[in-house]
């Protein structure tokens, strides 16, 4: 909703502004443009809020850009235009319509026509990648085959409610991290043939946006201004400061639509496959509708009341916040001990000689004590328990003090200060409970803005809470109340958002009833209604939901979903609660109001994760959509199967989700919550700008390509388990993606190289390898794709019990360490005549590499979605089916449609890894005997029976991965006269297994003279230092006067020294 207003211009400068009073305070090399802060208020801070959010934001601002990082958006999709569509009740959708396709044929043509030319690089083909699957349609649910045809297929639709991040925000690896793993889930599933459901959208983020706005309008010198400030301006230029409720939030809409989309843009640049079409935002009209009805459902069960309690007071927000909001920190303070001067009870409000020591955290909020209590096991103060004390420095007249009684409850520690503790109903919620259990009277002494009231009396009316606390302990001290201060550490309360720390105080404010709600959510994930992945947090949740209380759901800001309350005239406890303004209107009048009522609003907004509460059932057409047939999206696609999200957020959001989804829709909001850990950085500690450990995911892309950071951060770690994201690893698989990258030029430039198009046109890949062919293959054949096949059963499985990141190490250990190490070197046997290949074997072999790698692709793409693809439409391929919305890998069939087990050979296995066995040692033996790399060698092989023919059959292939001469090599069977004379020679036995073994001539390993004169010189060497060291620790002043760690080191060099002349003098002993 852009505005119209003439001054639209002049509030863009003003955003400017803000921008660039940041930018000039930015030495970081960070992301795309971003206008990002954090609070942080010290304790001792006497600053105004106005104050404070100018001088936080200006320090904490960055405006932060690359060149890496706009090169990397430069191609990438922009967000389609939205369109508006009207729905039944009246409200609007914001849809974005597919883009015009591109031509997949002419795709297709481009991308072969380029060849697979140099190293892998990322940054050639990601974003054009990305552009082709978004504007082909590819992530919609429907994109690999019609609705019917999944139906009659079995297939049911697999939904992803994505965590909308925050509209202004911008990308960072928590993003990343989510993005990795519900990705994988998206394409595995969209692969096997359920349509997927991947629902993207972002945050109004209430707190967090508004600020932003704030800070720009403080640079004006504005503020927000209420009707009653704004009337009561003392005069018009004050009243030119104030920007009133509507002209506030036109300007966060603009704010919204100028820094908005970036979130999205980046999440893109990761290869999310959501499906961009039904990108939602919470505050849509079609989710503000749902938020409405929300809490009009709720507040017919008597879910939802208003009443005053305590609550998280946020000072620089000027909000409360949830308990979830509030994070503890250890912070050293000071415990100040104090008198209580005991009340004479023949004279009100006169002091007597006796007093009564006190001590506390938080001398400011002496103004708001209402009693004394002590422990009644406490012989100390028995004597005093009922007796009244004088509330320091409150002047009631006449030289007297208020007055309070000294009470006593078992609730008192009698170990901790002085054992009497000041209670404060007001400013403390553990206070509050025994204030409403004594019926104390409960007085706040603080302004909204932490400032003291009038309650405090005129020295410290006005004065910031850390200042009055100097102030007070200072007048005390001089009026002799002050016994002393001594430094104390203490659990201190601080916004999650703000920094500040949060001040209990007693307010009015709008609830959620959640016992009968959490108890509902419990059971859902005790009965089996919902899995939570992995199950240790289902103990999390059992005591989290068990102990919950009430949720305080207003907030006092103007940006989000205003609560749908109306008051009656000026009245603030005649209310109604309706969907909307004319539906008040009519609920007045049946309540017997007149039809020329006057309604008001509330002013307050609900708490953002109220509305983000909703998002699983209110993104598919909830309530819209109730009760309709079985075509619409709610009907379709809710309730969802994975909610996928970060442990940090458990209860914040997703728990909040399933309270709500069961109580307004009756069901369970999604079947399975799959929880990742943190990102954190390499050596496991928290990622922190001052600390300047922060990997930018962004920067991370453009140096490393985005499949690498994926792939890093799913693999290695499991479930929950928090992720200490090292670059040598995403170097280590970008060198993978690489490795994936030649095995395809190999295959592609080499194997496939010259042969005809029906050959070619043979190798596309509709299925697996069935029994029949399988049958006539060679040893290496049926190991590799046996090898293959179980692979593709174990990922399968991995993947469908979420155990994600040993699906993906799986994959990369099959490809490097079987297919490239060893597959790819004997096919180069079977194709090339100067191996001894050629002919029906080299068919067999191109047939084979380009299944496995095939094969393999599919199983990455998940992972590794662009490098895969991009080289996918270099392999020879079948056609695509009419349904598919592109020829894209995404929408390939995955190696293991259903639960069919694919064919395999376990003899075939056991058999190849002796030849494998056999391979390893024969190289080791050669690099134990420093045999020249180019030098072959002779051997004698000695086998029993089947081995024996095995060996023999595959001998070119070992002659060439063992670098062995053809012309000196032999195959024997164990026990014949030929094993026997092998045995008898001058030859170095290399046993592999029982019954298998290796003979190599000595005298084609090493010149022996030369080999002794070597070892002769290195024995002399390690001789005299063993000597020098020995000698250094056998003295007295050395191990008495050097550090143990110094002597320590000296003993591991000389066992070292030792180990090494012991296997020097092994080898001299072998040359005789």
């Amino acid at each position: 909703m852009p505005s119209n207003n003439t001054s639209t211009q002049r509030r863009r400068y003003a955003f400017a502004a803000a921008h660039l009073a940041s930018t000039m305070l930015a030495f970081n090399h960070h992301c795309q443009t971003a206008l990002a802060f954090t609070i942080r208020r010290s304790s001792s801070s006497s600053a105004s809020p106005a104050a404070f959010l100018v001088n936080n934001s200006v320090k904490n601002t960055r405006q932060i850009t690359t060149t890496a990082t706009s090169r990397l958006f430069s191609s990438v999709t922009e967000p389609p235009k939205t369109t508006t569509t009207t729905a039944d009740d009246g409200s609007t959708y914001k849809l974005k319509p597919r883009p015009t396709p591109t031509n997949d044929s002419q795709y297709d043509l481009t991308n072969l026509s380029n060849g697979i030319q140099g190293s892998y690089d990322p940054t050639l083909f990601e974003s054009q990648l990305y552009q082709w699957w978004e504007q082909a349609g590819c992530f919609e649910p429907d994109s690999k085959q019609s609705a019917d045809t999944a139906s009659t297929n079995g297939k049911e639709p697999y939904v992803l409610p994505m965590p909308p991040p925050n509209v202004t925000g911008r990308l960072h690896m928590g993003h990343a991290i989510f993005v990795a793993l519900q990705d994988v889930l998206a394409r595995f599933h969209r692969m096997r043939g359920r349509p997927v459901l991947w629902t993207p959208g972002t945050d109004h983020a209430g707190i967090a946006t508004q600020l932003q706005v704030e800070k720009a309008l403080m640079l004006e010198g504005k503020r927000r201004g209420t009707e009653e400030e704004i009337a009561n301006a003392s005069s018009e230029e004050e009243r030119e400061k104030l920007v009133p409720r509507e002209e506030f939030l036109e300007r966060v809409w603009e704010y919204k639509e100028e820094q908005g989309g970036a979130i999205t843009s980046q999440l893109r640049s990761l290869g999310a496959s959501a499906d961009w079409t039904r990108e939602r935002f919470t505050m849509d009209p079609a989710l503000s509708v749902g938020v409405s009805e929300a809490f009009v459902r709720l507040h017919e069960k008597g879910l939802v009341y208003r009443g005053t309690y305590m609550v998280n007071w946020s000072p620089g927000l000027m909000t409360a916040v949830s308990d979830l909001e509030v994070e503890y920190s250890e912070e050293e303070g000071k415990l100040y001990y104090f008198k209580y001067v005991v009340e004479d009870e023949e004279e009100e409000g006169k002091a007597t000689e006796e007093f009564l020591a006190v001590a506390t955290t938080r001398p400011e909020t002496i103004f708001g004590d209402t009693a004394v209590c002590v422990n009644p096991e406490d012989e100390r103060y028995g004597h005093l328990i009922g007796k009244r004390v004088l509330v320091p420095m409150s002047d009631i007249g006449d030289g007297k003090a208020r007055s309070i009684p000294i009470i006593a409850d078992e609730y008192v520690d009698m170990e901790f200060g002085t054992g009497a503790l000041k209670i404060t109903p007001g400013h403390d919620p553990n206070d509050y409970e025994l204030g409403k259990k004594y019926d104390l009277e409960i007085m706040n002494v603080m302004n909204k803005d932490a400032t003291m009231n009038e309650k405090c009396g005129e020295p410290y009316v006005g004065l910031d809470r850390f200042e009055a606390r100097e102030k007070l302990w200072s007048d005390m001290e001089e009026a002799g109340l002050v016994i002393k201060a001594e430094p104390h550490m203490q659990r201190v309360p601080r916004s999650q958002r703000g920094g500040e720390i949060i001040e209990p105080l007693v307010s009015k404010q709008w609830f959620v009833k959640t016992e009968g709600m959490g108890a509902k959510a419990l059971a859902a994930v005790k009965d089996g209604d919902i899995t939570i992945v992995p199950s240790r947090f289902e103990k999390v949740w059992y005591g989290w939901l068990t102990d919950i209380r009430d949720w305080c759901i207003s907030r006092q800001l103007w940006w989000g979903h205003r609560i749908p309350v109306w008051y009656v005239d000026e009245s603030e406890e005649e209310y109604i609660v309706a969907r909307n303004a004319e539906e008040a209107k009519e609920k007045a009048i049946e309540a017997g109001h007149s039809a020329d009522i006057v309604l008001r609003q509330e002013d307050d907004v609900l708490d953002t994760w109220f509305s983000s509460g909703l998002w699983p059932f209110a993104t598919v057409g909830w309530p819209q959509d109730e009760g309709k047939d079985a075509s619409t999206d709610l009907a379709r696609f809710y309730p969802g199967t994975c909610l996928e999200t970060g442990y940090d957020i458990l209860f914040f959001w997703v728990a909040r989700m399933v309270m709500l989804g069961i109580e307004l829709t009756d069901v369970s909001p999604f079947k399975v919550i799959y929880l990742h850990g943190l990102v954190r950085a390499a050596d496991g500690t928290k990622m922190s700008k001052t600390k300047g450990n922060v990997v930018d995911p962004l920067d991370t892309v453009s140096e490393y390509g985005a499949d690498s950071l994926r792939y890093s951060l799913v693999t290695g770690v499991t479930p929950g388990q928090d992720i200490p994201l090292n670059m040598d690893k995403i170097a280590a698989n970008k060198a993978f993606a690489n490795k994936l990258w030649n095995c395809c030029k190999f295959v592609t430039g080499n194997a496939l190289k010259d042969i005809d198009e029906e050959e070619l046109k043979s190798l596309g890949v509709s299925g697996p390898i069935g029994k029949e062919e399988f049958d006539t293959l060679a040893l290496p054949e049926r190991y590799i794709i046996s090898k293959c096949h179980e692979l593709v059963e174990s990922v399968t499985e991995d993947i469908e019990k979420y155990q994600l990141g040993a699906a993906g190490s799986k994959i990369y250990e099959f490809l490097w360490d079987q297919y490239a190490d060893w597959y790819i070197e004997i096919s180069k046997t079977r194709l090339y005549e100067g191996f001894g290949g050629g002919g029906e074997e080299a068919k067999t072999a191109r047939r084979v590499l380009v299944y496995i790698l095939d094969t393999s692709m599919r199983l990455l793409h998940p992972y590794m979605p662009y490098v895969t693809e991009q080289l996918w439409h270099h392999l020879p391929r079948v056609p695509k089916t009419e349904e598919m919305a592109a020829h894209s890998l995404m929408l390939a069939d995955w190696p293991q449609m259903d639960d069919t087990r694919l064919v395999q050979d376990k003899d075939a296995i056991a058999s190849f890894e002796v030849f494998q066995a056999l391979t390893r040692t024969i190289r080791n033996a050669r690099s134990e005997y420093n045999v020249e790399q180019g030098k072959k060698i002779a051997a004698t092989i000695v086998a029993p029976g089947e081995l024996k023919d095995m060996i023999e059959t595959e001998i070119n292939s070992l002659i060439m991965l063992a670098k062995l001469d053809p012309d000196q090599v032999s195959v024997v069977e164990a026990g014949s006269d030929e094993a026997k004379a092998a045995a008898a020679g001058d030859s170095a036995q290399l046993v592999v297994q029982e019954g298998v073994e290796a003979y190599l001539p000595m005298a084609g390993l090493v010149d022996i003279e030369k080999e002794k004169q070597r070892l002769e010189k290195q024995s002399a060497k390690l001789a005299k230092e063993i000597e020098k060291l020995a000698g250094r620790l056998q003295s007295k002043g050395f191990v008495d006067k050097a550090p143990p760690a110094v002597v320590d080191k000296a003993k591991a060099e000389l066992a070292e020294l030792e180990d090494q002349a012991s296997k020097v003098d092994a080898s001299l002993k072998a040359l005789g």
